[in-house]
């Protein structure tokens, strides 16, 4: 006795959302040891990343932990275009390009100093030079 297949569209949307969920997961990853590495290479090249905010300096560590919290998120949202947008794709960029912009606001108004603030840009647009093509061609892909 043999059961009945669900139906093509069910097993699509299935199968693309798991294969959504792989790139998200690797994308993730890879963008939370690039900006942990370019937070590295700033810190080496004398960056202090002090906010005067508390004046507390950011760790390293906390990089990867909050590129990778926010980098889930944008795999969230993509994953829900996938199901509720008629072009996923093309939505996604949009939304996240915008996030990311809004995303900038807050290093130029820690009040930290030049390069901090450089750096801490250079740290936002880092995660989504990772994640936004990475999440697009999983959105893409058929």
């Amino acid at each position: 006795m043999t059961a009945a297949a669900p139906a093509s569209g069910r097993t699509s949307r299935a199968h693309r959302l798991r294969g959504l969920a792989g790139v998200g997961f690797l994308a993730t990853f890879a963008a939370m040891l690039a900006t942990t590495v370019a937070a590295a290479l700033a810190r080496a090249a004398g960056v202090d990343f002090t906010v005067p905010a508390g004046g507390e300096t950011i760790p390293i560590p906390g990089f990867a932990v909050v590129t990778g919290v926010f980098s889930v998120v944008g795999a969230v949202i993509a994953a829900a275009l996938l199901r509720w947008s008629a072009r996923p794709a093309a939505r996604w960029v949009w939304t996240a390009v915008s996030l990311t912009a809004i995303s900038l606001v807050a290093p130029l108004l820690c009040g930290g100093n030049a390069a901090t603030v450089t750096a801490l840009v250079g740290l936002h647009l880092v995660p989504a030079a990772v994640m936004i093509p990475a999440l697009r061609w999983g959105l893409r892909a058929e």
